[in-house]
């Protein structure tokens, strides 16, 4: 039997997502099953559902929930939702006309609050933050990619260039270009495929052009300056924060977990062969104790005022993010990309506090319906 009695003054809470003709709903189930059960404990009815099932003009909706085993969905009534967590999960779904209009109408509800209605931009990031001196100064040069002539102006100041598709996840079709004037061979192009890299040398930059646009096709793409990155035995590492609101409506610090690059890999993502690892280990070895624990400290800071800028800029109500935050050789901060659907991070404290931090700001929001 269920135990667990859904607590009356608390809001019900719905993770929306899109339908299935197979599984029924899209997403990842191991995530829905620990926010429902984490939510249950907490005395919050919590259930998933799709885009096509929440009728708004409905007072009971279809949910599904996970059996206690865990193994099969229910398809149950439910009530309709106040607080929506939003894990849409692919930009394609999110562009479908159904799904628009959908997020739109859930804005415009007086009795609901939906968060984190968007994916974000590459471009659109960094020109937010570019928008404020606090956090500009944290931004590596960044420019879209619209010409060759975008690449030579580029490489004119920076010897070293990320290429990455402005709607990319988890690193892919990330390019890397390093220039050495020296060698009859001088423009360098790495393309992340998988685990390992293929490199690519041309005389000219016409050569370049015509390969990077076989890479890129018809995805909009921007280039960006290379920081040179603290390295762990040789590898470079970077930070994945996780920041999320609290039962106050205020940004705080969920956690900070590092990532270091695969072998063969010129980003740090786990798909691309990086591993997980300790911050203060990382950073230790390239920076020693005392320097380490300095970094760390200002990385909340840092990371809370990027967070604030980005919700400001967006002009939407959000509840939580990650960021890929870069440490360089001085030990300065770098921001390289932020989530608006973060992927769950397997760091134990940080993942149980996470699932808690949902019902906390959602409690917060359902104050703030009228």
């Amino acid at each position: 039997m269920n135990t667990h009695i859904p607590d009356e003054t608390k809001p019900v809470i719905a993770i929306l997502t899109t339908s299935d003709k197979v599984r029924h709903f899209n997403g990842n189930r191991n995530n829905f099953r620990d926010i429902i059960r984490t939510g249950k404990e907490l005395g919050f009815l919590v259930y998933v559902v799709t885009v096509r099932d929440l009728k708004l003009e409905e007072r009971m909706v279809n949910g599904y929930v996970p059996s206690s085993s865990g193994r099969i969905w229910y398809s149950i009534p439910v009530p309709l939702p106040q607080i929506i967590y939003n894990r849409i999960p692919t930009r394609e779904d999110e562009e479908k006309p159904a799904v628009v209009r959908k997020i739109a109408q859930c804005l415009e509800h007086p009795g609901i609050k939906l968060y984190n209605p968007y994916f974000f931009n590459k471009w659109s990031l960094f020109e937010w933050l570019k928008g404020s001196y606090a956090t500009s100064k944290h931004v590596p040069k960044t420019r879209r990619l619209r010409s060759a002539n975008t690449l030579i102006a580029m490489l004119n100041n920076h010897t070293s260039l990320y290429l990455k598709p402005e709607n990319g996840k988890a690193g892919k079709g990330i390019m890397r270009l390093k220039y050495r004037a020296d060698t009859t061979l001088p423009y360098r192009l790495q393309i992340q495929s998988g685990k390992k890299n293929v490199t690519y040398k041309a005389a000219s930059v016409e050569r370049l052009w015509a390969r990077i646009g076989k890479e890129k096709g018809s995805s909009r793409y921007i280039v960006q300056q290379a920081i040179e990155l603290a390295t762990h035995r040789g590898r470079p590492f970077d930070l994945r924060v996780l920041l999320q609101k609290n039962g106050r409506g205020g940004w705080a610090m969920t956690g900070i977990g590092a990532r270091l690059a695969g072998a063969r890999s010129i980003t740090t993502h786990v798909p691309r062969g990086g591993s997980i690892e300790e911050p203060s280990t990382m950073l230790e070895s390239t920076f020693g104790t005392e320097r380490a624990a300095s970094i760390l400290k200002s990385v909340p800071t840092t990371a809370l005022l990027i967070a604030r800028q980005i919700e400001r800029a967006s002009d939407s109500m959000l509840g939580e993010m990650s960021m890929d935050l870069g440490v360089d050789e001085n030990g300065g901060l770098w921001f390289f990309e932020a989530n608006s659907r973060p992927m769950k991070f397997d760091e134990p404290a940080i993942r149980k506090l996470s699932l808690e931090r949902i019902f906390q700001y959602g409690q917060h929001l359902a104050r703030h319906i009228k």
